[in-house]
């Protein structure tokens, strides 16, 4: 008898082995449709890669998003116009929420500036003190620009309105595309 002859006997023995390698393969199956293991890591590793972006970029890259497949995905999901209404308002917190990050952002940045630029003049240091002048500048040039697209958001106007348009459009669509599916399709 060889060393490896035990997996080819037809006792009860192998029966198990075999039935714990179905198991062990049906498990492996399960996870695979209930768990999103490479999906979950890679959606992850991109949040934190947008975490790390601060100020005016955090702003652009909400903004320059496209919510169109949300829209078509949520009206496949639960095709009610109520539900595109509680989506859309959902998008307008995120946006707020994020302008309100920034807005702390910039607020902390520009007193941690001034904070600098009187230390530095102080201590006698002029270029370092311009340096920090046309970075406070910077940052209040930037502020500006997020305060105008807010004030845009409220009139539901501007950029943050292709939030809500991309989003409807996508909505709009999958409702669309249930009804070619379940009534043009027809025969009669």
């Amino acid at each position: 008898m060889g060393l490896f002859s035990f997996f080819n006997r037809k006792n009860g023995n192998a029966v198990h082995l075999n039935g714990a390698d179905s198991a062990h393969k049906i498990s492996e199956n399960a996870q695979g449709v209930f768990v999103e293991t490479d999906k979950a890591l890679n959606a992850e590793s991109a949040d934190n890669s947008h975490s790390s972006e601060q100020g005016i970029n955090l702003l652009f890259h909400f903004l320059e998003k496209n919510y169109e497949k949300k829209g078509y995905d949520d009206a496949l999901m639960n095709p009610d116009n109520t539900h595109l209404e509680q989506n859309i308002a959902a998008l307008k917190n995120e946006l707020e929420r994020t302008i309100r990050k920034v807005k702390t952002f910039y607020e902390d940045f520009i007193r941690e500036i001034n904070f600098h630029i009187s230390s530095r003049s102080r201590s006698g240091m002029v270029d370092t003190v311009e340096e920090l002048n046309a970075k406070k500048e910077t940052a209040e040039s930037h502020i500006c620009q997020v305060l105008e697209i807010e004030k845009e958001a409220n009139e539901n106007r501007g950029v943050a309105q292709g939030i809500v348009l991309s989003y409807t459009r996508g909505f709009r669509n999958g409702l669309a595309a249930i009804s070619h599916h379940s009534i043009m399709n027809r025969n009669f």
